[in-house]
């Protein structure tokens, strides 16, 4: 698949975001960080997502200058973590953030979940100064609920541009999905192959042996059919590069129903400051 096909748009301002980017949670080793990122984008990637939280921006930062590939051919996005969502501590750790990626700016600056320090108004003044200043190019919000995402919008003016969420087959974020189809909103997927539980669901297992696949391009290739960007985690060469595959993988409308058909709810990310709607 081209650059091109993996893209949809993103704003006037500037490209798309890739429909398939690489996640760096867990990957904290700062040596095997930055080899992956390199190895991601001189694979094809495109998107690198990171966090404050993650502890790997340097790491990621120092593979996206080692990798044969422009800076401005990156979609580059990180999150403030829940500690740092008051006014100014927004202001100082996202130039920290990218100060640390070796960066000037972000394309995409995330809240990276409602909780703590987090109150809208406050928390998206900031991330407003942030775009008005250039140092982010796109607001986005993760792990937020339809009534977050109205306040957001209500304080923005205007739809957050992402919201990043855990979906996978076993987790099909089905009311979310309709949300952010409806409002314009894209929704990204983090923990897309369910922390390798998919490798154990029989109706991806049957779609992989038909194409000669791997599950993880089965949950991959479903999520790209319902218009969602995934963002797996990978460190070896191997998974890296069958993820990316995944972008060559057409499902048919049926097997697509399949999937859809799954009925199991198995949610692998749930910390104590998580939304009460996710214990409802």
């Amino acid at each position: 698949m081209s650059d091109q096909q993996q893209q949809r748009v993103g704003g006037p301002e500037s490209r798309g975001m890739p429909m398939l980017g690489l996640g760096t949670w867990q990957n904290d080793d700062p040596d095997q960080c930055a080899e992956t990122v390199a190895t991601a984008l001189e694979t094809g990637y495109r998107h690198i997502d990171t966090a404050q939280a993650y502890r790997n921006e340097d790491a990621v930062g120092e593979g996206i200058e080692r990798a044969d590939v422009d800076r401005e051919d990156v979609f580059l996005a990180t999150k403030v973590w829940i500690d740092n969502l008051s006014h100014d501590d927004v202001i100082a750790t996202t130039e920290d953030s990218l100060d640390r990626l070796g960066v000037d700016y972000v394309d995409l600056l995330y809240v990276h979940w409602p909780a703590r320090e987090y109150e809208a108004e406050e928390t998206l003044g900031a991330f407003e100064q942030l775009r008005n200043e250039g140092l982010v190019e796109r607001i986005g919000v993760s792990n937020f609920e339809p009534d977050h995402l109205d306040r957001a919008t209500e304080v923005l003016g205007e739809q957050p541009f992402a919201n990043q969420v855990e979906m996978h087959p076993l987790l099909q974020q089905r009311e979310l999905q309709r949300y952010t189809e409806d409002n314009g909103v894209e929704l990204v997927a983090y923990s897309p192959l369910a922390r390798g539980q998919v490798f154990e669901v029989d109706e991806l297992t049957t779609i992989a042996e038909r194409h000669g696949v791997s599950e993880a391009q089965v949950s991959l290739a479903w999520l790209r059919e319902k218009g969602v960007t995934a963002i797996p985690k990978a460190t070896g060469e191997d998974h890296i590069v069958d993820n990316w595959r995944s972008l060559a993988l057409e499902l048919s409308e049926e097997e697509v129903a399949t999937i859809d058909a799954i009925e199991e709810t198995d949610r692998r990310v749930h910390p104590d400051f998580a939304p009460e709607a996710w214990s409802a």
